[in-house]
């Protein structure tokens, strides 16, 4: 293959000619944590021990600070890795809290020398090219693990200068901010879609045209407005509880209907073809709401676009007359908790019909609970926007990551 002037082959793909490969251990120094023999777990007080659930949340341990723990601080140059587990070879910039306190035997850190830039190690170690060679890494093992010797000896590709590798970096960084940016805008509007939710559907807020001037009426279950009625889910729905056809029947070449047996058809919102059946069983409509009601996904929802074979693992909830099954859709996600509080067996949790006809709510007339379904579905449509955005987002800085970290675009 022909090679683009001002480029060469390596190890790790094609790169800059002026760029070098050079090992983890040319740009830092990998060290382990402290080991459980010199930790002295304390119930209070002490100093918090960095680990790799540290890395996904908040949930601090606190030790005594011998002299001997305390040699294995977190400095302002230190990379930090999950060396174990289901995000062994993952690569973090501690927290600046974290400066000065201990991590642990199984989050080892990189301290990166004063000639090189931090960040753009860590965004190379989040390169494909290095995520191939811990693949190659972990090949064989039970359980992924990445000791010293493995994170020290993988491939980097490295400009010239310190100043290269810092605007690289930046640029990425600055990616990485927005799509911070957007995960706290989607959260909040998240945040404001339920709180509306929880106003709407409870009648405590009213939309214009159906203002409350008959004020509150009391029920078994809560108070709702005196317009409204007080039903049970099965007296405004139709739930069709799925049945499993058998197993010969099923092909993937598209002959019969289509088959939804649980979550692995599942996606954000409609249901994806995998498999048909020749033998359908009980099926669902165009426009029904598709419910997971056995096992670790039970209350998962999509909804119908064509007519399903609905599994065992599926119910169909279709709205009987004067009712909106958008409508239904929203007080059934409101709903979820108590839904699965009815839930049989706690390893594998299920829903049987009864528990789903007899969850309790409060009935506006159409009209309104089509307006209802309007201003949530927009609130709905906003947040798909932002998480399209996202998405793209996070599209466009992997390509910018496998452009700047081999030198096919130059920043300096």
């Amino acid at each position: 293959m022909d090679m683009k002037p001002g480029y060469k082959q390596t190890e790790v793909g094609v790169i800059s000619e002026d760029w070098e490969i050079f090992l983890v251990s040319y740009l830092g120094e990998t060290k382990r944590g402290a080991g459980s023999l010199c930790i002295r777990y304390r119930q209070s007080g002490g100093v918090r021990l960095i680990r790799i659930n540290d890395f996904f949340q908040d949930n601090p341990v606190f030790v005594e600070p011998t002299d001997e723990i305390m040699r294995y601080s977190i400095r302002e140059r230190d990379l930090l890795f999950a060396g174990t587990g289901a995000s062994a070879g993952a690569s973090y910039l501690p927290k600046k809290e974290w400066i000065g306190l201990p991590h642990s035997y199984n989050a080892p850190r990189i301290r990166v020398f004063e000639n090189h830039c931090k960040e753009y190690l860590l965004y190379s170690l989040q390169s494909n090219y290095v995520i191939k060679q811990q693949r190659a890494w972990f090949v064989g093992n039970a359980q992924p693990f990445l000791d010293t010797k493995a994170i020290s000896s993988f491939s980097i590709a490295v400009p010239p200068t310190k100043a290269e590798q810092e605007a690289i970096a930046a640029a990425l960084s600055d990616v990485d901010a927005l799509i911070t940016a957007l995960d706290r805008l989607i959260a909040k509007k998240r945040d404001i879609k339920q709180a509306a939710m929880q106003e709407l559907l409870t009648g405590k807020r009213r939309l214009p045209g159906f203002a409350n001037d008959k004020g509150f009426k009391k029920t078994e279950i809560d108070e709702i407005p005196r317009d409204w009625d007080r039903r049970s889910f099965g007296d405004v729905a139709e739930v069709i509880m799925g049945q499993s056809p058998g197993g010969t029947s099923y092909n993937q070449m598209g002959t019969g209907v289509p088959l939804i047996n649980g979550p692995t058809e599942f996606t954000d919102k409609y249901p994806i073809k995998i498999q048909w059946t020749t033998q359908p069983t009980k099926t669902c409509k165009d426009g029904d709401l598709l419910l997971c009601v056995r096992g670790s996904s039970t209350g998962r929802m999509n909804v119908s676009d064509d007519i399903y074979c609905i599994g065992r693992g599926v119910a169909a909830i279709r709205a009987k007359s004067g009712s909106d099954t958008r409508f239904l859709t929203y007080l059934l996600h409101s709903a979820i908790q108590r839904l699965l509080s009815f839930s049989t067996g706690s390893t594998f949790p299920n829903i049987d019909r009864k528990s789903i006809s007899s969850i309790q709510i409060g009935l506006p007339s159409l009209s309104e609970q089509q307006s209802i379904t309007s201003i949530l579905s927009d609130m709905d449509a906003e947040i798909a926007a932002l998480e399209t955005r996202r998405e793209k987002t996070i599209t466009l800085k992997r390509g910018m990551m496998q452009e700047l970290l081999t030198g096919r675009i130059r920043l300096v």
